[in-house]
């Protein structure tokens, strides 16, 4: 088989590829249902795969539902995105020892073994591209990401059951996949058992030699039609949308904007937002001592939401609520274009579902640009033209 091959395969073949992946030494991680909700966990066949489970989420609520259907993949995201296994929430640097009066710095970073992802959704996939451009393609590389990202398999799945905080239509990444995947599957269910299966689209040589030793067959027109049917509804099922013609310029005329103070009356500068966020990528360090003296250099995750995160000399340079929500909110939507040419948000509306209170950041852009003085002074221009 090569790259760009499509072929279908059923719930034993899918079976299979999981247990080539293991044996090739690959740690399989995919969805599992854990503290009633979608998370990352051991996979090591399709029985521990969320089997008949539906997320229903909106702003500030998420829960799970189980009907007991065939579907493997019929929710959208969990709180737990696919950046925690590539760049850690918490991790040790470097680490130094005091013996008999002599200072030993020693490099504490480990061996981790490579890891298969099973089951990313599309915006996912797309989340850890921008990480990419960031952490791996940068100027000064993120070691620590790099090797744990280099020889990741990525089996993508095409998402049928979008949420209700989604948007990955909007932001061009969802719910079809289009790049950064070994294997891009699509689950195609129907009325009986038999028809419960997975068309395939081979994205690379590893996807294609692990594929060739997979009972699989070639995908017809008529498969190719049910797996359009499947991406096609899930965009008419979008539950949000975000306008995004010229929202970086929207955004950056807009600083001053009395929205920033209306949303920091709701906001509780949590950072949820930025913890469940699949892109967000600061992080802070921190030294500790312990009773024998050895010093250990930890990083860790950080918000834009903490007041420390924008401490200078004599103090933060961003105090208040409003200010701390617009430098998330323009980071992700404006100025994430001029450092990295790129939106820094992908759709997947974790930020919206797990805000306690609700904030949407669909909601928010919108209400901006209804208000936008550029924008009305146009919509007036051309009415006086027009008369």
């Amino acid at each position: 088989m090569d790259i760009g091959d499509e072929a279908v395969m059923d719930r034993h073949g899918f079976d299979l590829l999981l247990d080539l992946l293991r044996r090739r030494g690959l740690r399989t991680i995919g969805p599992v249902v854990r503290d009633g909700a979608i998370m990352h966990g051991e996979v090591s066949s399709t029985a521990d795969l969320p089997e008949g489970w539906h997320d229903h989420t909106s702003p500030g609520n998420y829960r799970l539902t189980n009907d007991e259907g065939p579907e493997l993949f019929g929710w959208a995201v969990g709180p737990e995105s696919w950046k925690s296994e590539f760049f850690l929430p918490t991790e040790t640097v470097w680490r130094a020892t005091v013996d008999n009066g002599e200072v030993t710095l020693s490099d504490v970073k480990d061996e981790p073994s490579p890891v298969a992802i099973v089951g990313a959704r599309p915006c996912e996939i797309a989340a850890l591209g921008v990480l990419d451009r960031v952490l791996r393609n940068g100027a000064v590389p993120d070691d620590c990401y790099v090797a744990r990202r280099d020889g990741a398999f990525v089996v993508v799945v095409e998402c049928g059951s979008p949420s209700g905080t989604c948007f990955c239509t909007s932001m061009g990444t969802g719910p079809a996949a289009s790049t950064g995947y070994d294997l891009a599957l699509t689950e195609l269910t129907g009325p009986g058992e038999l028809e419960h299966e997975f068309y395939v689209r081979i994205g690379s040589l590893a996807g294609a030699e692990v594929m060739a030793l997979v009972p699989n067959r070639p995908a017809d027109d008529v498969l190719r039609s049910r797996r359009q049917a499947v991406v096609d509804r899930a965009t008419e099922r979008m539950g949000r949308t975000l306008d995004t013609d010229g929202l970086p310029g929207l955004l950056a005329r807009n600083l001053e904007h009395p929205r920033w103070a209306d949303v920091a009356e709701r906001c509780l500068s949590c950072g949820n937002c930025t913890l469940v966020c699949p892109t967000c990528f600061c992080s802070d360090v921190k030294d500790t001592t312990d009773v024998n003296g050895t010093v250990e250099r930890r990083r860790h995750w950080a918000s834009c939401f903490d007041l420390d995160h924008s401490y200078l000399h004599g103090g933060a340079v961003r105090p208040t609520t409003s200010s701390r929500y617009r430098q998330w909110m323009t980071h992700k939507l404006s100025t994430w274009w001029n450092q990295f040419d790129e939106s820094g948000c992908v759709g997947c509306g974790r930020c919206v579902a797990w805000c306690p209170v609700g904030i949407d950041i669909t909601e928010e852009a919108a209400a901006i640009r209804a208000t936008d003085g550029a924008s009305l002074m146009d919509t007036i221009a051309q009415a006086r033209n027009e008369s």
